[in-house]
């Protein structure tokens, strides 16, 4: 039996959707429009219907030509329910639907950069750091294809929380993207060490970590060896320079180790034609190596060395033209250091190039180390001959 208010309320309810304006419905399939986009021909469509449409053939043969018309943004809101549903998916272990999410999100922050800048400040970092966590728990190969895509997402969405970042550098984090560094696939290799050069940037306890894994000095010298993009070369260059600088127990062995690999010879080239971003890099690394004796002695013998160190002297940035100088200045002063090197230098035209620096202006430490270097050349000058026309007299006072 139905009561009468019932009915009443049936009533009005139909009335309602009857009073629903024609054109507020598709024409293909007759509901309400959700995302109405309107053609060439002036009919306007829900954007499902009409792509599923020409989707099945029903192109410009038809007379119906697709035209591409602006999505609306994603909101905070929409991004908050998406991270939901990766925490809730992620606790039932359904990878499946994990996989969905993070595609989803890859395709909105395709559309627009505001919808990456959303995505990115609205946490979805950590929770797809805490996803990635989870499932390399498992056998990698068979989640392979998530854990990809995680960190194709966290390539381009690095912002984490220190929860997010303890995540990913978890002992089965950390192999399962010290074995995609090794991928076949080079855009895998690529976002790996994105994602690695942002974490070691992020917290330098990271680096320790890092370093433990066996073999990794090896796999970030076969990225430099085996380039892959200009990208991946500086985000590996950062990722090794931190390993020199902050890694707490062994730090001069992964120096020593690197060179004997012969990553000398290797930035050297890399400084030959590489970018302005490449050659601040690398000549950090190179800075880090003239540490050790056995650096300085590999770099002496190289015939690139002096050559490749005066030309990038206010030639590629600030912070090249400092590296230069300093590494210039490790491997002339000491007890090992070479004459012949400043010899050549100078006849390269480091002297005019150092003078330019200090009239132009520099830091402090840059400053004081040009000071020993016109010292180290004035030493030389009997070694050379014609010095005069190398340097001009006027700057360079007799020795004492």
């Amino acid at each position: 039996m139905v009561l009468p208010w019932r009915r009443r309320r049936d009533k009005t309810v139909s009335a309602v959707e009857l009073t629903i304006p024609t054109y507020f419905r598709c024409p293909i399939s007759l509901e309400l429009m959700k995302d109405p986009v309107t053609l060439s021909t002036g009919i306007t469509y829900d954007r499902d219907s009409i792509e599923k449409w020409t989707g099945t053939g029903n192109n410009k043969s038809h007379g119906v030509e697709r035209i591409p018309t602006p999505r609306i943004p994603i909101s905070p809101p929409e991004v908050i329910d998406i991270c939901a549903g990766m925490v809730a998916a992620t606790r039932r272990g359904d990878a499946k639907k994990c996989v969905e999410l993070v595609v989803k999100v890859m395709i909105l922050a395709k559309e627009s950069e505001r919808n990456k800048r959303c995505i990115v400040e609205n946490g979805i970092g950590s929770v797809l750091a805490d996803t990635f966590e989870y499932f390399t728990r498992f056998a990698i190969d068979i989640h392979e294809n998530l854990l990809k895509e995680i960190l194709s997402t966290l390539a381009w969405a690095p912002q984490l929380t220190q929860q997010g970042i303890s995540k990913l550098k978890s002992t089965n984090s950390l192999h399962c993207m010290a074995l995609f560094l090794k991928d076949e696939d080079l855009l895998t290799r690529r976002n790996t060490i994105s994602v690695l050069k942002e974490l070691v940037c992020a917290d330098r306890d990271y680096v320790d970590r890092l370093a433990q894994i066996d073999g990794i000095q090896e796999i970030l010298f076969q990225i430099l060896e085996v380039p892959i993009c200009p990208n991946a070369t500086q985000a590996c260059l950062v990722v090794i320079h931190h390993m020199m600088v902050f890694q707490k127990a062994t730090g001069v062995q992964i120096i020593s180790k690197f060179i004997q690999m012969g990553l000398i010879p290797l930035i050297l080239e890399l400084l030959v034609d590489g970018n302005r971003s490449v050659c601040d890099k690398a000549l950090a690394v190179l800075d880090r190596t003239c540490s050790t004796k056995e650096g300085r002695e590999i770099m002496y013998e190289n015939a690139l060395t002096i050559p490749l160190l005066v030309k990038k002297i206010r030639h590629v940035s600030d912070a090249a033209t400092d590296l230069s100088i300093s590494i210039m200045y490790k491997l002339f002063s000491g007890e090992d250091g070479s004459y012949n090197g400043v010899i050549e230098a100078v006849k390269l035209g480091a002297f005019q190039k150092l003078l330019v620096v200090l009239q132009v202006g520099c830091g402090r430490r840059t400053k004081e180390k040009i000071t020993q270097l016109f010292k180290m050349m004035n030493m030389c000058r009997d070694k050379i001959d014609c010095f005069e026309s190398y340097v001009g007299s006027k700057y360079l006072k007799a020795p004492n």
